[in-house]
């Protein structure tokens, strides 16, 4: 019989938030400040990076660390909240909102505090959450598995009963080692890397499709009453 998760954890960027393009943008105008000149493959090794600010600090010229880097892109990004510029993905609020009608539901995400409450509050889903966990918050990023288990142990729910919503490979790795089970959705539909592709427990191609695999995972009662009630239909 499949054991229900009792919790929901998600990340944040590129999971709940648009922000593929934001994060490197801010991160770009930052280092070319420090005489870097921002490359694709910048952009690529931001993605689901825990390690994001020391990677940015690496690229500048001068003695720049990564709380400055920190400091600085997190105050660019409050500006893109601010403006309107930060969304939601198609079907992400609805997300949340269903995990919230099932259990508990948090955030475990590499971002900073300051950043993730503004942006939170900007979609009206601080309410429904029951812990945040930030960049600030643990001491290894992903793809350690700390922020999933400090947000578990903030949750009261043992690992093995929290269900992971992640986008990125480091991301998925996190919450696999954490013990979480994990409903991978990969941001604009991109295939996972085979060392990654069989760790997830279910895949979806989008916050929308997620919505009812999230449901069967969250509550199996209902997805075998379903299942029943269509047998019995049959002739």
């Amino acid at each position: 019989m499949t054991v229900a998760a009792r919790a929901t954890i998600f990340d944040l960027d590129d999971t709940l938030l648009d922000t593929q393009h934001l994060w490197p943008k801010v991160c770009a105008a930052f280092a070319a400040r420090h005489g870097h000149r921002w490359r694709t493959e910048d952009t690529l090794a931001l993605h689901g990076n825990g390690a994001w600010a020391a990677y940015v600090a690496a690229l500048c010229a001068d003695a720049t660390g990564p709380d400055e880097v920190i400091e600085a892109c997190t105050d660019a990004m409050i500006g893109e909240v601010d403006a309107g510029h930060v969304r939601a993905l198609p079907g992400a609020v609805d997300l949340v909102l269903e995990a919230a009608r099932h259990g508990l539901t948090g955030v475990a995400t590499a971002s900073p505090r300051r950043f993730v409450h503004a942006a939170l509050d900007r979609l009206g889903l601080s309410a429904r959450l029951h812990t945040v966990v930030c960049g600030e918050d643990v001491t290894r990023a992903k793809p350690a598995p700390d922020a999933y288990v400090r947000a578990a142990y903030e949750l009261g729910v043992p690992p093995s009963e929290c269900l992971a919503v992640e986008d990125s490979p480091s991301g998925i790795r996190s919450a696999v080692t954490a013990g979480l089970r994990v409903l991978a959705v990969p941001r604009n539909g991109t295939e996972l890397p085979a060392e990654v592709a069989d760790l997830p427990t279910a895949h979806a191609r989008s916050a929308v499709h997620a919505r009812p695999v999230l449901v069967r995972m969250l509550r199996p009662d209902l997805a075998a009453r379903a299942s029943e009630g269509a047998l019995r239909r049959v002739p």
